[in-house]
C-alpha cells in the first residue's frame, strides 16, 4: 500500500473520492461523520482490490495509522515507510542475500524495483485488465449483464463490453471506462472503453 498511488471510494452506487490515500481517506472519514446510510467501499485503483481502514478517532489518528511518518532530517537514517512481512526462501537464497552490499532488505527492494520498471507493456495491460474485473466483480456482481460484460472484458470485445456497461449506474461505469482506456493494449496504445483492443467480436 503506497500513500501516492490511486484510490477510489464509492458510498453505495455513487463515487465519494478518488486520489491519493491521504486525500480519499479525509473524504470518507468526513462522509462518515455526517452518519448517512450508504455504506462505503474503498478500492485500491492499482489492483482493483477493496481495501479496509480503520476509521476510529481523529482525522490524524486515522492518518497516522496508514501513513508512514515524515521523513527525519538531519543525520541519520530515513525512514523510508518500511513495512515488514514474511518472506519464504530457500537456504542458499539467504545465503547469497547475506553476501550483497546492501544485505538481504536493500538487495530484495533493488531487485523488485528492477523487475518492477522491466515490466512489459503486455504485462501491464494484463494487469490493469485483472484491476478492472476485480472492481467490476465487487461493485456490479449483482447487476444485469454483469457476466455478459466480464466474458467481453477479457475476451478484448470492447464494443460488447460498453454495451454490457451501459445501464449500470454512471459512476460505476465511468470508473470502469477509465480503469479499461489505461489498460491500453499490448502494443502500448491508450484507447476508449469500447475500443481497448482491435476485437470486434
Amino acid at each position: 500500500m503506497q500513500a501516492n498511488d490511486l484510490y477510489t471510494a464509492f458510498a453505495g452506487v455513487s463515487q465519494l473520492a478518488t486520489g491519493d490515500l491521504r486525500t480519499v481517506l479525509s473524504q470518507v472519514w468526513e462522509y462518515l461523520k455526517q452518519e448517512k446510510q450508504d455504506p462505503v467501499l474503498i478500492f485500491d485503483d492499482q489492483t482493483g482490490k477493496q481495501v479496509d481502514f480503520n476509521f476510529q478517532g481523529t482525522l490524524e489518528q486515522v492518518l497516522a495509522r496508514v501513513l508512514p511518518p515524515s521523513p527525519k532530517k538531519g543525520p541519520g537514517r530515513p525512514n523510508l515507510g518500511v513495512v515488514s512481512r514474511e518472506v519464504s526462501l530457500l537456504p542458499r537464497h539467504w545465503d547469497w542475500l547475506e553476501r550483497q552490499p546492501q544485505k538481504a532488505s536493500g538487495t530484495l527492494r533493488r531487485l523488485v524495483e528492477s523487475a518492477m520498471k522491466s515490466e512489459s507493456q503486455e504485462d501491464r495491460s494484463r494487469r490493469r485488465l485483472e484491476a478492472a474485473g476485480r472492481f467490476m466483480w465487487s461493485m456490479a456482481g449483482n447487476l444485469e449483464g454483469f457476466e455478459e460484460a466480464s466474458r467481453a472484458l477479457y475476451a478484448g470485445n470492447g464494443a460488447g463490453f460498453a454495451e454490457r456497461i451501459a445501464s449500470w449506474p454512471a459512476d460505476i461505469r465511468q470508473h470502469l471506462e477509465r480503469m479499461v482506456q489505461q489498460a491500453g493494449d499490448p502494443a502500448g496504445n491508450s484507447r476508449p472503453c469500447g475500443q481497448y483492443t482491435s476485437s470486434s467480436t
